[in-house]
């Protein structure tokens, strides 16, 4: 979604064309999902209430939603309308305007107020005085536990600093199934555990601080291209079989729910066939009976396509609020839901359900007392501006307060760039760099590449970020945050050497003589983003670029490593590149993966340059030779087949488990640099390895217990007159709603108090609430039994190295036993943990643990998790590398072994 009024106009635009087209265009039927990907229906709703974690939350809620009338209800569950941040009230006071990129109703009656709910997943977007933090794949390739929890800390001290109430990250879906997918870089890496650590910590710091999080996009969201739904074309279907689903995509989901999330959001396209903003099965059945989801669905932006379909379908809150086409003061909810109640298509307590998901959350985060008003404007960063910049008419008003939120968090931001940035070579031992003396006047350095300054224009200079000009920090679109300052590699540089001569282009200069000893440096980016937005020709994912580096990176470093004898490369990429026109010249004797680093790319790179600490950062996924080493449903873009240009785009994720670093391992394909690995200035043994069983596992998990209590809601339609707008009240065009008229509301309620509805029901359709569900759940994040830990293992790791200090990570991969009925990848992820700093002879001993799930796999016969061959041996490897895995453990007879072959 676009987060500025800048891109109102790109909205306007794309509104107007539609409707021009629309006349005599019609969306072309969808077209066929493949056989055996089905999206079953699932209902009613579960009610939510019953995990005893938000017992007293939903008790405070259920209080006061009882206390609403029908049109405070409806107000809630929807947003005010795109670039509509006012409340329809005769106050410009601040402490009523909710300027945010999304706005929920109120009921300022009963003190519920409207609801901030703000992007991005890196930091609070569309403002200033807040601090612009790596990106969720930066975060990732730290490997770190305890500083992406203190990024996710920092992240909610930000957001409800500036009066947030909701923060729209962290982002797991996209999973990064796809390299040239556009937003894979906003999350933590191309692995289900990977995402999953990285976005259950980053909600627990977030919600400690009292904001709601927000998991998204759920799910199968893995490219740009083609994702909306619109009046003329479909969003895709991302096809994806049950196991597929739950051991790969909704794995990550389960973890943040498993971390008491308050918020997902749905995808913009289909799963199997359904748009997953009206997904039943996916909503009611796996998010919210599986999972055990306690808190609200909201639709991303735009993505909202019926009225009583998604709410029956388990969609709690539309936003903005607007149907697709926007600024045109229309919505499928508001005023629409108010009606579908009163004529009886929309059950009452599927309505109440809606609002306390909402209000429990609330209440969850302790929003009720001390949180404060937003104090910015997502629309302009001036002090006064429009009230409701979509409006045709609007009052003024002051609008922006400049609070600095940012406290000390670029020392967190620092250490997390610092820590990510990854060493995938180092012939010779070029790195760390010898300045020679206190003032590095010893070192000659040519640094090549405009990627190493800021944009000239200021780093802000491009809205939403989408160019890619100067030093690449993060990627384009909603994901994005404003930098406060952008500490370049130049500068950072400069502050260390002396004799530093900077060529500011991407094509090789004339230079002079180059001495022996001369080092040159070489900045090359990749950039993708949202498909909001094109970018140098890459329609959000880098569909255009490919894998090679942009502006001619690629021929840059080889025109340098043929005039220069040694040569580091330094990379800033969204995702992996293809290296191998370069990887291999003798002159490139060092290469720096530094990801997207945020405001502090500078020092955080120079201290890893210049030895103050080791590189520690492990790549978050593969990097292969080619792009054709994976399969071509994972390799390339879906687009549009044959003669029917504008049906619906067919994503079948035929690979199934196999992707990334599984599928290499499957085909037995060597990567240029595999998932995990990361080089250090020092090296580490891992000595000493010992396994505990800790729960004796059993085939399949304990039966799931029952459901505790939910509130109990009036099913009886509500009067008319609790729908009726307000006599005299002046309304604001495009501004959305939730009264009718009293003609419309009387109209409505005689439908439904004479029972005669015409709403067509989806098969399958009922209204009666299971009392026991799906066989998998029974608490947050499914069957409690499956995060009961089975196995822990202990490893010594010792810095075996004479000069550096440095940090290592162990990393745990299950392999299953041999000859069991599930086909499974030959090593999976399932945990890491990474050592202090360690002085050279230092020693630390980590404990990994792996839980019944991790060594599970989805029966989809069963329906359940199944430990496959109970009692016989699963290996736990544990390496610094999904390619470096030496040390055995066995869980027949708990013994562990050091020095073997690695199993890839």
């Amino acid at each position: 979604m676009a987060s500025q009024f800048s891109t109102s106009v790109l909205w306007l635009t794309l509104a107007l064309s539609v409707v021009c087209n629309a006349a005599t265009v019609q969306q072309q039927p969808r077209a066929a999902v493949p056989a055996g990907y089905v999206a079953a229906p699932y209902y009613p709703t579960p009610h939510g209430g019953w995990a005893a974690s938000w017992n007293q939350s939903y008790a405070k809620a259920a209080a006061l939603v009882g206390q609403m009338t029908l049109a405070e209800k409806t107000n809630i569950t929807g947003g005010s309308g795109i670039y509509m941040g006012k409340p329809p009230l005769n106050t410009h006071s601040m402490n009523l305007y909710v300027p945010c990129v999304g706005n929920t109703g109120s009921a300022l009656r009963l003190g519920f107020p409207q609801l901030c709910l703000q992007d991005s997943a890196l930091g609070v977007a569309s403002t200033d005085n807040v601090t612009a933090f790596p990106a969720g794949i930066t975060t990732g390739a730290t490997w770190d536990k305890s500083l992406i929890y203190a990024r996710g800390v920092a992240l909610g001290k930000e957001f409800r600093g500036k009066g947030a109430n909701v923060y729209l990250g962290p982002t797991v879906g996209p999973l990064g199934r796809k390299p040239l997918g556009g937003r894979g870089w906003e999350g933590f890496g191309h692995d289900p555990v990977l995402q999953a650590v990285g976005g259950a910590l980053t909600i627990k710091g977030v919600q400690e601080q009292g904001v709601i999080a927000t998991v998204k996009h759920l799910i199968g969201n893995e490219q740009e291209m083609y994702r909306m739904y619109n009046p003329l074309q479909p969003g895709y279907s991302s096809n994806i079989d049950d196991r597929t689903l739950h051991e790969l995509y909704l794995w990550p989901f389960a973890a943040g729910v498993r971390a008491g999330v308050g918020a997902v959001m749905s995808a913009y396209n289909a799963v199997n066939g359904s748009a997953c903003s009206q997904n039943s099965y996916l909503l009611n059945g796996l998010l919210k009976d599986e999972l055990g989801f306690q808190g609200f669905v909201m639709s991303d932006w735009l993505s909202h396509m019926s009225g009583v379909g998604s709410a029956l379908a388990g969609l709690d809150m539309d936003m903005p609020g607007d149907q697709q086409i926007p600024l045109l003061g229309t919505s499928y909810w508001k005023y629409e839901l108010t009606r579908a109640v009163l004529n009886g298509s929309v059950p009452v307590d599927r309505l109440d359900d809606m609002v306390t998901r909402v209000v429990a959350a609330w209440y969850q985060m302790g929003q009720d007392a001390g949180f404060g008003p937003p104090n910015f404007s997502a629309n302009t960063h001036d002090k006064d501006g429009l009230l409701y910049p979509a409006a045709l008419i609007s009052p003024s008003g002051q609008v922006n307060w400049y609070v600095n939120v940012q406290a000390d968090h670029y020392t967190v931001a620092r250490q997390v760039a610092q820590d990510a940035v990854t060493m995938l070579k180092n012939n010779g031992s070029l790195l760390p760099l010898q300045t020679g003396t206190s003032g590095g006047g010893g070192l000659k350095l040519s640094v090549f590449g405009t990627d190493a300054q800021v944009n000239p224009d200021g780093p802000n200079a491009c809205g939403n970020r989408a160019c890619n000009v100067g030093t690449l920090g993060m990627g384009w679109g909603s994901g994005v945050a404003d930098y406060p300052y952008l500490d370049d590699p130049i500068t950072a540089i400069r502050k260390r050497v002396t004799n530093v001569t900077y060529y500011n282009t991407d094509s090789f200069p004339n230079v002079p003589a180059v001495g022996v000893d001369d080092v040159a440096v070489v900045f090359i980016t990749s950039d993708s983003g949202e498909n909001s937005f094109t970018v140098e020709g890459n329609h959000g994912d880098r569909d255009a670029s490919k894998l090679a580096a942009w502006h001619g990176g690629d021929d840059l470093v080889k025109a340098v490593a043929g005039k220069y004898s040694n040569v580091v490369v330094v990379v800033h990429t969204v995702g992996p590149l293809i290296l191998e026109s370069w990887i291999d010249l003798p002159s490139v004797r060092a290469v720096l993966f530094a990801h997207l680093p945020g405001q502090e790319a500078g020092e955080s790179l120079a201290n890893v340059l210049f030895g103050d600490v080791s590189p520690s950062g492990h790549l978050p996924y593969s990097i292969t030779k080619s792009a054709t080493d994976l399969p071509d449903s994972v390799a390339t873009i879906r687009t549009p087949v044959g003669l029917d240009l504008l049906g619906q785009v067919q994503d079948t994720y035929t690979e199934g488990l196999y992707i990334d670093y599984r599928y290499l391992n499957k085909m037995g394909t060597k990567a240029r640099f595999a998932f995990g690995h990361g080089l250090s200035y020092t090296n580490f043994t891992f000595t000493n390895a010992s396994i505990k069983s800790v729960t004796q596992l059993t085939a399949t998990p304990p039966p799931r217990g029952q459901k505790g209590a939910t509130p109990a809601y009036s099913t009886s339609i509500p009067p008319a007159s609790e729908a009726y707008q307000p006599s005299g009240f002046s309304t604001v065009w495009r501004y959305l709603y939730s009264w009718l008229s009293k003609s419309d509301a009387d109209s409505a309620y005689a439908v439904g108090a004479a029972g005669t509805s015409k709403y067509p029901y989806p098969t399958g359709y009922t209204n009666t609430q299971q009392s026991s569900g799906m066989v998998a759940g029974g608490g947050e994040g499914g069957n409690p039994a499956l995060w009961d830990t089975a196995y822990e293992i202990s490893v010594q790791v010792t810095n075996t190295g004479t000069k550096y200090s440095g940090k290592a990570v162990a990393q745990a991969y299950v392999q299953f036993p041999a000859g069991i009925a599930y086909d499974t990848p030959v090593v999976q992820l399932r945990d890491f943990e990474k050592t202090d700093t360690l002085a050279p002879g230092g020693t630390q001993t980590l404990t990994l643990t792996l839980t019944r799930k991790d060594v599970s796999v989805w029966d989809t016969t069963v329906q359940n998790w199944v430990v496959p061959g109970v009692g016989e041996r699963f290996t736990i490897w544990v390496g610094e590398a999904s390619d470096t895995l030496t040390v055995g453990c066995y869980t027949d007879s708990l013994a562990c072994q050091a020095g073997l072959q690695p199993p890839v």
